[in-house]
């Protein structure tokens, strides 16, 4: 029999879900234990029954997917396929179940990563491990030095002030800006906050993966860029209470 563990770190960890998406579904009450509705952190052992919308799931072989994908604009980046017609799931179309690493909004687009291990989702979207996203921004007015500086330093948004940041003028409307946070909207509400308004948003690397593939198209990662990716988060914790 297999240690018990909580049946969003097992849903997450069979490659099922992310375990942020694994709650959601406990909370519909879209997955059962043996026939029953589970409360949150009821734990499982590898002898019970676990169902998602009365379909059962099995741990998979060790064959784990890792792409990269260049999120088209229009796209949520959601794994509801029934109530969200434009999802990610339904546009890449990929033959195993995966899920997507974080998110990137709707207007956006640009690179963001696709997996079934579980462990890495939660890994990588870990805040504290500080993991930088680089994105290149187009906004409606003239960049300013002042502009420049204020982004870097941080903003009052959503409650907190934004980490100090790398910002870098390109041309008179266009900035490329690398956070280690992933605040919801951050770098639209940054901008807002100065007076500005974002026309486009492109990101282009997560950590040591860098956006090479055209629009709406993704690729394998590589052994290089998988063993880069394992040395930068290997502190990162795996777990949560």
């Amino acid at each position: 029999m297999s240690e018990p563990k909580r049946i969003n770190k097992y849903l997450s960890e069979i490659g099922y879900c992310s375990r942020r998406a694994a709650d959601k579904l406990i909370e519909e009450g879209s997955v059962t234990i043996n026939g029953k509705v589970p409360e949150m952190g009821t734990k499982v052992t590898d002898d019970d029954v676990v169902a998602v919308n009365g379909k059962p799931v099995k741990e998979p072989q060790e064959d784990f997917v890792y792409l990269a994908f260049h999120k088209p604009i229009g796209i949520v980046c959601t794994t509801d396929t029934k109530r969200e017609r434009n999802n990610i799931i339904e546009y890449i179309n990929y033959p195993k179940r995966i899920f997507p690493i974080g998110r990137l909004d709707k207007p956006s687009e640009g690179l963001i990563l696709m997996t079934n291990d579980g462990d890495i989702v939660n890994k990588i979207l870990r805040a504290r491990n500080n993991h930088e996203k680089e994105y290149i921004v187009r906004v409606n007015r003239k960049i300013t030095d002042d502009f420049i500086k204020r982004m870097g330093s941080g903003i009052p948004i959503l409650g907190t002030i934004t980490r100090k940041c790398k910002v870098e003028k390109i041309s008179d409307f266009q900035f490329r800006i690398v956070l280690t946070q992933g605040l919801n909207r951050q770098i639209r509400r940054m901008c807002e906050y100065l007076g500005y308004r974002v026309t486009q948003l492109k990101r282009i690397r997560i950590m040591n993966i860098t956006l090479d593939v055209p629009v709406g198209k993704y690729r394998d990662l590589t052994p290089k860029e998988m063993k880069e990716l394992n040395a930068l988060i290997a502190d990162s914790s795996k777990t949560y209470d």
